[in-house]
């Protein structure tokens, strides 16, 4: 089993991108399963149903979200019908919306979760690891995708180390920088974070001379997205489907042409 995962998807200017390269990649890889982290689409923060909908429909399966899960108000009116949209487990408030979904792909049993991290992170109620445990009874016999939400790099490649042989991978995301640590720990395929797909001449995906006003004192209210190409960027996990384990893990980035 081929699962395509795609990092972190910042506004108009990475949906256009994901979605026009989308076919190419699913059939390149002969994927079976695509996930994508959607917290950003909307506007670089946030998610709406309209946008949420229109990811479903340019054949992404499963979207996952991340600390800016509820940034956006309307989520409310849409979270709890969708089945495809799978919010961080450990992010409050809890009661809305669903932490992890399982589906059968190929006719084998796939749990994706999504949890944030709790070093240097915002409304965390309780600790990945905690969580984790929570789910790992439930979690076997099935092949179990984490999209792991957080800023420690440490804390990611702990928490694999942990639950390696529970996970079938551990992907991080929310830094928006792609890192160059994939590997199998275990049976479990791991990167610290996949990467953004977005505006390619950004900061994280914003607006640079916003971003430097910041820096230098100048507080901005503003999220504005970076205007530009965009860069794809995301990881292609290869699954035994005897033993639900990884086998390989291949991390792409795909920039804009003369960047």
């Amino acid at each position: 089993m081929n699962i395509l995962f795609i990092g972190d998807i910042v506004g108009k200017t990475g949906r256009s991108a994901v979605f026009a390269r989308l076919p190419l990649l699913k059939s390149q890889y002969s994927i079976d399963l695509t996930i994508a982290n959607g917290e950003n689409v909307a506007h670089g923060k946030g998610i709406t149903q309209k946008l949420y909908q229109e990811m479903l429909s340019n054949g992404i399966d499963i979207v996952t979200l991340g600390n800016h899960a509820f940034s956006k108000s309307d989520i409310m009116d849409f979270i709890q019908d969708s089945k495809q949209l799978v919010r961080p487990v450990n992010l409050m408030p809890t009661e809305h919306g669903q932490g992890y979904v399982d589906i059968k792909v190929k006719g084998l049993p796939v749990r994706i979760i999504n949890l944030c991290g709790s070093v240097f992170m915002e409304n965390i109620y309780e600790s990945p690891f905690i969580c984790m445990q929570d789910l790992k009874e439930s979690s076997k016999g099935k092949i179990v995708i984490v999209d792991f939400h957080a800023e420690a790099t440490s804390e990611k490649i702990a928490f694999t180390h942990m639950y390696k042989d529970v996970c079938t991978a551990v992907l991080g995301t929310h830094t928006h920088v792609q890192t160059a640590d994939e590997r199998l720990i275990g049976g479990c395929a791991f990167i610290s974070d996949v990467g953004m797909s977005g505006p390619y001449d950004s900061v994280i995906g914003r607006d640079i001379q916003e971003v430097l006003n910041r820096f230098t004192g100048v507080i901005s209210r503003q999220f504005t997205v970076a205007e530009g190409p965009a860069v794809i960027c995301g990881v292609v996990v290869r699954v035994n489907e005897t033993t639900l384990r990884a086998e390989s893990i291949e991390r792409f980035q795909i920039r804009p042409e003369n960047s």
